[in-house]
């Protein structure tokens, strides 16, 4: 078995990386740790490095079609890790998963018509559906205490109500939750299937997470808890966040249902959309067909991280019984949700500390929602020293 080096630290410097090459631009200043986009700081790894320089070798960049083996692998990949069986009709390339979104948005959502999110959520969510002219209307998570451990559960109680209005269309769920790590329960994702077949609503659920599962949680396709939940939805999937190749956008659809599917498709083939680029199965492929032993051992070094966070926090974020911050454990993922409220700082000062004093970057719980404010959205998949490096400039600014 081949052992993977996860401390490495690899400097991105010239590479132009986004959590870098932004931060002027984004927080006022360059010399900060970076913590924030949802890309992590491990090398992509060798067998997916090795399979696009194969193909860098034959240097000609022409026209082509997909490899015959790139469906038939993700497939493969989906029965075993979810025990989901997808058929060949029903999945497609697709230029991004935000894209998508905002492809569906126009697609299925006219213009006087909403669309429902879970805040807090992934903030294009909110943006996309916005970006296009359409309402959003919000549902908004609950959120359960248990001791150190919190999390969220779905309001369905007022989702009933608001999938009542016939102009609310669409409802995008993120499952897992991103930002804080939900792994969603069957019993959950049927009573939405149900709620949303009922009330005419289609569901797209973004499973961008699906494969970063951790602490034995058990991701849970939508699209494969009963036939509502098949008949009213459309998934996303990448292997990106998992292989980290974000870079190489190898996003893909999978549309069970045959109207909704023909009218999705049937689009995205004639505007071109649904052509996946040279590289994107070359990478997809190299992933799913090499990569479990990789990922097995990542997952295990970002629970360790978790691990590491929530000691830290444990030992140097309390005032007797009081916690400052509280690290909730993600189900999976690598993004940590920080419940900073016990640092009793409104908005402007909380981020005030994070950047201006302890010279970090997160991403701002209230981008998520104001159901988000007093948190803030930390990415531990960096090396530890790193994520130690960021809690103690965290400590010291506090403590000053």
């Amino acid at each position: 078995m081949r052992t993977y080096d996860f401390d490495n630290v690899i400097d991105r410097a010239g590479s132009g990386d986004l959590k870098h090459s932004v931060l002027e631009e984004r927080y006022g200043r360059g010399d900060l740790l970076p913590l924030w986009v949802a890309d992590m700081d491990f090398a992509t790894p060798p067998f997916i490095t090795d399979a696009l320089r194969a193909r860098l070798d034959h240097s000609l960049f022409g026209y082509t079609v997909e490899p015959a083996d790139y469906w038939p692998t993700v497939i493969q990949w989906i029965k075993d890790h979810h025990q989901w069986e997808v058929r060949p009709e029903w999945i497609t390339y697709i230029p991004g998963i935000v894209k998508g979104i905002g492809m569906v948005v126009n697609v299925f959502v006219k213009d006087d018509e909403k669309v429902i999110i879970q805040p807090p959520v992934y903030h294009p969510f909110r943006l996309t559906p916005e970006g296009n002219q359409r309402e959003v209307v919000y549902n908004p998570l609950i959120e359960v205490k248990n001791g150190e451990q919190s999390t969220y559960r779905m309001d369905f109680g007022q989702l009933e109500t608001i999938a009542k209005d016939p102009k609310c269309r669409l409802l995008i769920l993120s499952n897992p939750h991103n930002p804080a790590g939900v792994v969603w329960d069957r019993q959950t994702l049927e009573r939405l299937a149900e709620i949303c077949y009922d009330n005419g609503v289609l569901v797209i659920s973004d499973e961008i997470h699906c494969d970063m599962a951790i602490f034995g949680n058990k991701h849970i396709p939508f699209a494969s808890v009963s036939e509502k939940a098949a008949q009213c939805s459309i998934t996303f999937g990448a292997p990106s966040k998992t292989f980290n190749i974000a870079g190489i956008v190898s996003s893909y659809s999978i549309v069970p249902n045959e109207a909704i599917r023909e009218k999705f498709y049937g689009w995205l083939t004639a505007n071109e959309f649904n052509d996946a680029p040279l590289f994107a199965p070359i990478a997809t492929i190299a992933a799913f067909k090499h990569g479990e032993e990789w990922r097995q051992q990542m997952l295990q070094y970002i629970e360790n991280n978790v691990l590491f966070v929530e000691d830290y926090c444990r030992k140097h974020f309390a005032k007797g019984e009081k916690r400052l911050i509280l690290p909730w454990r993600p189900q999976a993922s690598f993004l940590v949700w920080l419940d900073c409220r016990g640092l009793a700082l409104d908005h402007d000062r909380l981020n005030d500390l994070f950047v201006n004093k302890a010279l970090l970057a997160l991403n701002d719980g209230e981008m998520f929602g104001k159901e988000g404010a007093g948190f803030m959205r930390l990415n531990i998949a960096s090396p530890r020293s790193v994520i130690l490096q960021a809690l103690e400039q965290l400590r010291a600014a506090i403590n000053r």
